[in-house]
């Protein structure tokens, strides 16, 4: 009878709500786990992160520091053999730019939180500073 295949299909119909109504339980409960991972990451990466000792607030086109791709607003973590835990004045900065004009320093900088490696040559150019 025509009533009994309603029924059937109304029994149907509530298991596969059900069954929805699971899964979306389930994707939820990964979704907030995942979130929360993704929150715990961050946070240790935070944590690890190195401090930074200076910032950069401006670069001239064309100078090495441009060349090299630093930017404004990123910190300096290490400037060649210059850290957080040895850094007192940016004569420090100075002194090791002197020291290593035309040869490669190592620079890290944190952009938007994350450490970046720059290669930086101090040099002399346009008649201005080493850096510019």
């Amino acid at each position: 009878s025509p009533a009994g295949l309603q029924n059937d299909h109304k029994a149907l119909m509530k298991q596969v709500e059900e069954a929805l109504h699971q899964l979306h339980a389930q994707e939820k409960e990964k979704q907030a786990k995942d979130e929360a991972e993704a929150l715990a990451e961050a946070m240790s990466q935070a944590q690890s992160l190195p401090r930074a000792f200076a910032k950069v607030n401006a670069v001239t086109p064309g100078s090495p520091a441009s060349i090299s791709g630093l930017q404004v607003d990123d910190e300096i973590v290490e400037f060649g053999s210059v850290n957080v835990n040895n850094f007192q004045n940016l004569q420090n900065i100075a002194t090791v730019v002197q020291h290593s004009e035309g040869r490669p320093l190592s620079v890290t900088v944190l952009r938007s939180g994350k450490k970046v490696h720059v290669g930086l040559t101090p040099k002399r150019w346009a008649g201005k500073g080493l850096l510019g």
